[in-house]
């Protein structure tokens, strides 16, 4: 099965991919806003997998995705502050700036973590490009790459790594999303919530497509590759660790 990720999402996955294959001895993952599950396909091949998704219709097709594998488990809930267990690897991408309180919601994804686990996650980059499709989908703000960095160290997190993607085929991405979603973007906190619990199901396309979608967009995976150091992209991709 090939999962239906976005454009944007194939380049995001190039990076997280590459990041995960270094991580040798991880064996289990938690996905935080996993949504419908195309992320939760890829990632259920290779580790012991569990999802968190609040969002009914998102959380019914990531579980039918993943039980037609037979691997894989989502909880239709929003993550509990007490850990159930602890994992590898905690993931969330696309999910951090939906929240208010990032920095009180990422060190309780910290507890979810055994010592020397690592967290993974994916934001949108650049302050300065927050558009209509960042109001339509429920975001509080985007990121760069130093606040990234200091979020993860208040955190209590060490070896931080944060690579950018998305150039340059993310910014004509970004530019056809704005004009898509700018009719539905509205500003102020009223219906914040149900913009965020609907982000998940925005633009995502259609499985058959999926393969098309995929051989598209690999040049453009390698295309990003040497701009991972620079500011030269839509979106930041960081891994860091919980010390032993």
């Amino acid at each position: 099965m090939v999962a239906p990720l976005s454009p944007m999402a194939r380049l995001r996955f190039d990076v997280v991919g590459r990041m995960l294959d270094e991580l040798r001895d991880a064996t289990s993952l938690l996905e935080i806003g996993c949504g419908q599950g195309a992320m939760a396909v890829l990632l259920a091949r290779k580790f012991d997998y569990v999802g968190y998704e609040p969002d009914g219709e998102s959380f019914a097709l990531a579980q039918r995705r993943l039980d037609s594998m037979g691997r894989g488990v989502v909880h239709n809930e929003v993550l509990p502050d007490d850990p159930s267990r602890r994992f590898d690897i905690v993931a969330a991408f696309e999910v951090l700036e939906h929240l208010e309180d990032d920095r009180g919601n990422l060190r309780l994804w910290v507890e979810w973590l055994r010592p020397g686990g690592h967290v993974l996650l994916s934001v949108p980059a650049h302050q300065e490009r927050f558009g209509p499709s960042d109001i339509a989908v429920g975001h509080f703000r985007r990121y760069s790459r130093a606040g990234l960095g200091q979020l993860l160290d208040d955190a209590g997190l060490t070896d931080v790594r944060i690579d950018a993607y998305g150039f340059p085929l993310g910014f004509a991405l970004e530019w056809t999303r704005n004009r898509l979603l700018e009719r539905r973007a509205t500003v102020g906190a009223e219906g914040r919530e149900a913009r965020t619990a609907a982000s998940g199901r925005t633009l995502q396309p259609a499985s058959g497509i999926a393969p098309v979608i995929s051989v598209l967009a690999a040049p453009f995976a390698v295309m990003q590759r040497p701009f991972a150091a620079t500011d030269r992209g839509t979106g930041w991709v960081a891994r860091a660790r919980r010390p032993r």
